[in-house]
């Protein structure tokens, strides 16, 4: 069993994925995979989700790491590692979810917007902590500044982040890795398009290696 600061520290993104079908989300993940994405967060949107994420870990190598975000309730906590998830990700926290990961020793990222939650989550015994939504709730200098208060704990901030604002984030301290969705942008007619996705990847690959 991996811990959650393990996932973290595996690459300087983590692709945050929706997908429409198991399918879909093979193409996908094995695009982002041959690019050098190894942490896949696919979150629990749709209703194919764990399908998806069922087929994900089949079809990609073991180096591969899968987990589950948007676990919202207990329920989709025990959901996530039934499906085999080795983590999973919430964008926020609630006495009952603490518990219930705690009770499953699910490595798990639950999300903060405020110092107070933060403190909150840090009192659970939470010190990897996922910010959301970043951009509209005090971006890198948020962060900075909850560093100054609280450096124990590390981030993967997420929510808004594109690839010209990654390296912001990535120059505080405290944070880890990011959350993108930027890497499977969706065309007009709704697809995903394997081939920007894998450039879309190994560019961010690439500007963390060049800082």
């Amino acid at each position: 069993m991996v811990t959650v600061e393990q996932v973290m520290k595996m690459g300087p993104v983590i692709p945050v994925l929706a997908f429409k079908s198991a399918e879909e989300a093979v193409g996908v993940c094995r695009a982002l995979y041959e690019a050098g994405i190894r942490v896949f967060e696919i979150t629990l949107r749709h209703e194919s989700a764990l399908d998806a994420i069922k087929a994900v870990k089949a079809d990609l190598p073991d180096d591969a790491i899968i987990g589950a975000g948007t676990v919202l309730s207990p329920e989709l906590a025990k959901a996530a590692v039934d499906a085999g998830c080795a983590f999973g990700v919430s964008p926020g926290l609630t006495p009952a979810l603490a518990e219930a990961v705690k009770a499953l020793n699910f490595p798990f990222l639950p999300g903060v917007a405020t110092l107070s939650e933060a403190m909150q989550a840090r009192e659970w015994g939470f010190t990897a902590l996922k910010f959301f939504p970043a951009s509209v709730s005090g971006g890198p200098a948020f962060l900075k500044a909850v560093h100054s208060v609280l450096p124990d704990l590390i981030f993967c901030p997420t929510g808004g982040i594109k690839a010209g604002t990654a390296a912001d984030y990535r120059a505080v301290p405290s944070v880890v890795t990011v959350g993108g969705s930027w890497l499977t942008p969706r065309g007009s007619d709704g697809s995903i398009d394997l081939a920007t996705v894998k450039e879309l990847a190994e560019e961010a690959l690439s500007a963390s290696d060049d800082r």
